[in-house]
């Protein structure tokens, strides 16, 4: 296989999915070019993460781009909106979904993979065990695959990219148990959205939630500190 066939472009943003990701990434043999997005976010001790899990995945590259979503606003991660505590709402968009969020960062990822000359794009979007963005959706990944290869000259010349998301129909308990499994230490990654003044997980948010729901269900201890 050449090794253009080998790199991949992992959307690596600290928390445990996209951890998750890039480790069946390097477990599938890809060189990994991961790409953080600084978009100025509540939560940026996950960039901290993210270096910790780039370095300890020996990636070919971490590039942490930066792109500031606080100028648009519109979500509690990135303006003066208080991060909702009262656990996950059924059928409902919460107001920490961030505006075309995996929109604009997969078009990223796609102009870095033409750049380096990877066909493959790596996101721990995840559909079951959610806080229901419409960005996490199969019929999303599908969709933006069929635009990556309109919108690309490696796509029109017939040199395809793939979307690739391999957590798309776990649980937070499967994604738990893929991190031990690949004897990745959870620790390494965060998820809470609203950390406390001397970074704890605030134990409260969705993403705490979700996480913490994850390591009970799968019977793994969570090592989160939480205030």
């Amino acid at each position: 296989m050449s090794s253009k066939a080998k790199s991949a472009v992992v959307l690596l943003s600290g928390g445990l999915d996209s951890m998750v990701v890039a480790g069946l990434a390097r477990e599938a043999g890809y060189a990994i070019h991961a790409l953080t997005i600084d978009y100025n976010q509540r939560h940026r001790i996950e960039l901290e993460s993210a270096a910790r899990i780039a370095a300890h995945l020996g990636a070919a590259e971490h590039i942490v781009l930066p792109l500031d979503l606080r100028r648009f606003g519109g979500s509690a991660l990135t303006a003066d909106i208080n991060v909702p505590k009262d656990g996950v709402e059924e059928n409902a968009i919460p107001v920490t979904y961030v505006p075309a969020r995996n929109t604009i960062f997969l078009s990223l990822c796609l102009g870095l993979a033409e750049a380096r000359g990877a066909r493959d794009l790596f996101i721990g979007v995840n559909a079951l065990d959610y806080s229901g963005y419409p960005d996490c959706r199969p019929e999303f990944i599908a969709a933006f695959e069929d635009m990556a290869n309109l919108a690309t000259k490696a796509g029109v010349e017939g040199d395809r990219f793939t979307v690739h998301t391999p957590l798309q129909q776990m649980t937070k308990a499967d994604i738990a148990r893929e991190a031990n499994r690949l004897g990745l230490d959870a620790a390494m990654s965060w998820s809470c959205y609203d950390p406390t003044p001397d970074n704890k997980a605030c134990g409260q948010c969705d993403a705490c939630r979700l996480r913490a729901k994850g390591f009970a269900d799968a019977g793994l201890p969570d090592p989160t500190v939480y205030a």
